[in-house]
């Protein structure tokens, strides 16, 4: 591999570890926001019943709006730099994550300046506000969900590079839909349920039948988009591959699929 093909390389992964480190933090950030899907979209709640107790929509966390494109980077860089390349920038996310948690953690607990309470005391409409309160509010999040959420990232990420490079194996340079779709079906029906059960049955008060409902609806969402994204997935295959040239492209693939390491 000369020097060219060698920066293009690393430029690849550094861009794709870009993407993927971006999302997966912001999606933790802002994943304390749960919106209405039905209502966001015009439409009245479906209000779906499971287990005859509780009732359901599609209401989802911020987090669940761009966590697709974590996905969809996470099978782009299993495909040019393999199990390696991925169980790296996973690692590298959580211990990131926790670290972010962390700064939070801390900022939240400085005592606010006064002029900055007072400036921000009303709503443009008068009402009393807290920004504080509100500040505090919206970034903490219990050591439960964190915990949760940071078992559930990796546990998927392993699981997911692990079913993709079982479909690899079968279907070889083609059908990238199959290993894509795949691997997400199975690692996302883990992740859905493990962040729900940690943080709500392990460290909170939800009935195990809760935990199944709402894991349900979060799955189908999770599911159904990463299947609409799928061409988004080949057009990121065919921009790759003509940045990097075919030889390298084709000589990267190969070494992913051996389990070799990118360095």
């Amino acid at each position: 591999m000369n020097k060219s093909q060698n920066s293009r390389k690393t430029n690849l992964f550094i861009i794709l570890g870009g993407i993927f480190l971006t999302n997966a933090i912001l999606a933790e950030i802002i994943g304390v926001k749960i919106f209405s899907g039905e209502k966001t979209l015009g439409f009245e709640p479906v209000n779906w019943t499971f287990f005859g107790e509780f009732v359901l929509d599609f209401n989802l966390t911020a987090g669940a709006i761009i966590w697709p494109v974590v996905f969809i980077t996470t099978d782009i860089i299993n495909e040019y730099f393999g199990k390696k390349g991925v169980r790296k920038i996973s690692f590298l996310t959580a211990g990131l994550i926790g670290y972010a948690f962390l700064v939070i953690m801390v900022v939240t607990r400085l005592v606010p300046a006064d002029f900055w309470l007072e400036v921000n005391s009303e709503t443009p409409s008068g009402v009393p506000f807290n920004i504080d309160y509100a500040f505090n509010t919206l970034f903490r999040q219990g050591g439960g969900i964190i915990i949760g959420s940071l078992t559930a990232f990796l546990l998927g990420q392993l699981i997911d590079v692990y079913v993709f490079q079982k479909l690899r194996a079968i279907t070889g340079e083609k059908m990238i839909w199959l290993r894509a779709t795949g691997s997400t079906f199975v690692s996302q029906f883990i992740d859905s349920f493990v962040v729900l059960g940690i943080a709500f049955y392990v460290f909170g008060n939800w009935s195990l039948s809760q935990i199944i409902a709402v894991g349900i609806m979060n799955y189908i969402y999770k599911f159904v988009v990463a299947l609409v994204l799928t061409p988004l997935l080949y057009l990121g295959h065919s921009l790759i591959d003509n940045y990097l040239g075919k030889e390298l492209a084709e000589e990267m693939t190969t070494e992913a699929a051996k389990d070799k390491s990118f360095i």
